[in-house]
């Protein structure tokens, strides 16, 4: 089966946030599950790269590859475009409240809290 191009982006991704250390394609490639082709991972560095979402630095001939923004920032991001990709914004939180796992109402219901908080105060804690 054939991943789209974001899931790619996604599972590059993943492997670079769960390294400690730049990496080299090969690494990437290999911490991926080696299925996909050395070419199809840089293309999708590259991409990323251009993207400004990850950096890269040489090493030796090749580049090692780091992100440069986290994975909360990137799933916020995605989310984002998502609810504003509905036609029905209310509906579309709607149906995300009703995907809640059990406890992520009330860590929504506190972080809605705190972000009011601070607005009315005018701190960004």
């Amino acid at each position: 089966m054939r991943r789209r191009s974001g899931e790619l982006e996604a599972a590059v991704l993943a492997a670079l946030w769960a390294g400690d250390e730049p990496m080299v394609p090969a690494e990437v490639q290999a911490a991926v599950g080696g299925d996909l082709a050395y070419t199809t991972v840089m293309t999708i560095l590259v991409r990323l790269h251009d993207k400004g979402v990850i950096e890269r630095s040489k090493v030796g001939r090749a580049y090692a590859y780091r992100p440069v923004v986290t994975e909360e920032t990137v799933v916020a991001d995605q989310v984002r475009r998502l609810l504003a990709q509905g036609q029905d914004r209310a509906a579309v939180l709607q149906g995300f409240v009703d995907g809640l796992r059990p406890g992520d109402e009330q860590m929504l219901r506190s972080m809605l809290a705190e972000a009011d908080r601070r607005r009315v105060t005018g701190t960004e804690d």
